[in-house]
């Protein structure tokens, strides 16, 4: 991790008193970086509530993306009111994919501050995949769900068009369910420490053939398995023997329930080993994970889909009674050779 804390120059920016741009000064951003996100996702509708303890994890283990070069902090009259950053990577299809996101708070959206910084963000992207083949397939890339009006109109200005879309679903815990048994020979086994490495693994190779897949490396699970609130003791890991055949890493996001005065589980993270897809696993476990969570006197559980999911993930949530209530897409645009 590097830290750049001198005053970042960005071309065409509107005329704001107090208006400036700087660098990552480190660990003490952490904390300005989560209530950054908290209040541009309260305002946007969003459920989410991120800890600096969960941004320190994932920036402990930062790949592909310079701190030093590649984040802007927006300040007016020295407070932080917004920040972003860039990064790419390369998708096991040789896709090359230059990502980017921004987080504002609400009160300085709509001021002409975001355009020039994401114009920031996909010049030095271009200066970046000019380091790459120049043959290969690149992109810009950055998410935004149809609710999240300021960031989605930032997104089109830019050029960037929907490419694949995604669906936020809830399913209310008043609805009773009908749990499907595993088939014959597999089970459901406590999960600990001891067990991470395998889960981790297994869903790896679960995920190697959906869109975008970036292939995870030793960082990647080391950001995993430092995550402050992980809690095993709610994930659902069908075995056959020794061997991890799918799962169900449920979890609870305590800080969002608090502040949202409702209480929700996310049966997130489903994934299933190809040798042992239609048989039925997926639902067995989503079924189970579903009546845990009534169980533990919930009021909703939720997750998050792609709707062009290869194992039929959609219609196996709609069946089992999960309602879309968002929607969201990955926004892509071509990097030509203009643009390097």
């Amino acid at each position: 991790m590097s830290i750049q804390t001198e005053t970042i120059m960005i071309i065409n920016v509107p005329a704001i008193d107090g208006l400036t741009f700087r660098g990552f000064r480190g660990e003490e951003d952490y904390p300005v970086m989560a209530a950054i996100i908290n209040a541009a996702n309260l305002a946007d509708g969003e459920n989410n509530v991120v800890k600096a303890e969960e941004i320190a994890v994932n920036y402990a283990h930062l790949q592909r993306s310079n701190t030093a070069t590649d984040m802007v902090f927006i300040e007016v009259d020295g407070q932080p009111v917004g920040y972003g950053r860039c990064m790419w990577d390369q998708d096991a299809e040789g896709d090359y994919l230059y990502s980017f996101f921004l987080h504002m708070v609400p009160k300085w959206r709509g001021k002409g501050i975001g355009r020039p910084v994401i114009a920031h963000f996909l010049s030095r992207l271009a200066e970046i995949s000019a380091e790459h083949p120049a043959d290969a397939p690149k992109y810009y890339q950055s998410w935004a769900g149809n609710h999240q009006v300021w960031y989605l109109g930032l997104l089109k200005s830019s050029g960037m068009v929907p490419v694949r879309w995604g669906f936020e679903m809830v399913r209310p815990c008043s609805q009773p369910v009908q749990i499907t048994a595993l088939p014959a020979g597999l089970e459901v086994q406590p999960v600990d420490e001891r067990h991470y490495r395998a889960i981790w693994e297994a869903d790896v190779e679960a995920f190697r053939d959906h869109w975008g897949f970036v292939e995870p490396t030793e960082e990647d699970y080391l950001a995993w398995i430092e995550q402050p609130e992980i809690d095993p003791s709610l994930w659902k890991v069908a075995f056959d023997g020794d061997e991890v055949v799918g799962m169900v890493r449920n979890y609870i996001n305590k800080d969002e329930n608090l502040n949202r005065g409702i209480q929700r589980g996310y049966t997130e993270n489903i994934s299933v080993r190809r040798p042992w897809r239609r048989q039925g696993v997926a639902r067995a476990l989503l079924t189970e994970s579903i009546q845990m969570f009534i169980d533990m006197g919930m009021d909703e559980t939720a997750l998050g889909v792609d709707t062009e999911n290869p194992s039929g993930a959609l219609d196996l949530y709609l069946n089992v009674g999960y309602m879309e209530i968002k929607r969201g897409a990955t926004y892509r645009k071509p990097i030509t050779g203009d643009q390097k």
